[in-house]
């Protein structure tokens, strides 16, 4: 990955040297670097409310979505009641209900939090209940011969067998959390790197922006390496392919 992001450094400084644009358009990678320098503890900062906003909205996301997948799982009334309604939320463009959000959360954390926790409930509460429809039929029947009730069954069977699909909902949310955290400081906030992307395009301050957009992309890939870690951890049986 290292030996990647260089070669991809290296050809962007060439394009610049060759091409020229102007600074505003496109800045080179030693510009973006000093940017980063020279701006850290600003950038710095806002890094560490949006990785606030975006870890509490994975916990809360994860949690939620976790919860429906087992009344799925538990209720078969409810997938037929609540499941299409979730389908029908889930449908909906995010930039069209971040203004709402703002408007009943207000321009705190609050906003960003409900926003990063509605794009990660789907793909967790998704995976995990997909997971725990398909259970061995196989396990199933010898729960039944130990006339194990429908809950215990729940819980001490089909949880443990769907866990490795809990783990997959988990990265794929993973990537997701910071977008959800980024729209909202977009749509509303006095700070967060979405705000410091929003103020520093204002001002053509191209370098700022692609330094904003680094440290988000770091962040971003830090938390799935580390959702990745856990869930393998969690389930260590799961064949890794």
């Amino acid at each position: 990955m290292v030996a990647a992001l260089a070669a991809v450094a290296a050809f962007w400084q060439v394009v610049v040297w060759l091409f020229q644009p102007p600074r505003f358009i496109l800045p080179g990678p030693i510009a973006v670097v000093s940017a980063l320098v020279e701006q850290r503890q600003y950038l710095g900062v806002n890094a560490s409310i949006t990785l606030i906003e975006i870890l509490l909205g994975l916990a809360f996301g994860a949690l939620a979505g976790i919860i429906i997948a087992l009344l799925v799982a538990a209720i078969p009334a409810f997938r037929h009641v609540v499941w299409p309604l979730l389908l029908v939320l889930q449908a909906l463009p995010v930039f069209a209900i971040a203004p709402l959000l703002v408007l009943w959360f207000g321009f705190g954390l609050a906003s960003k939090v409900v926003m990063a926790s509605l794009i990660i409930f789907f793909p967790v509460a998704s995976a995990f209940a997909d997971g725990l429809q398909r259970t061995n039929r196989d396990l199933l029947d010898v729960a039944s011969l130990t006339q194990a009730t429908p809950l215990a069954t729940l819980l001490l069977v089909r949880v443990p067998s769907a866990l490795p699909s809990l783990g997959s909902g988990l990265r794929v949310a993973a990537v997701f959390a910071p977008i959800g955290a980024v729209i909202g400081e977009w749509v509303g906030s006095s700070r967060g790197l979405g705000f410091v992307m929003l103020q520093a395009n204002a001002r053509m301050q191209t370098e700022t922006m692609f330094a904003a957009l680094m440290i988000l992309a770091a962040l971003t890939v830090i938390l799935r390496f580390l959702v990745d870690a856990l869930t393998r951890r969690l389930t260590p049986w799961a064949p890794q392919t």
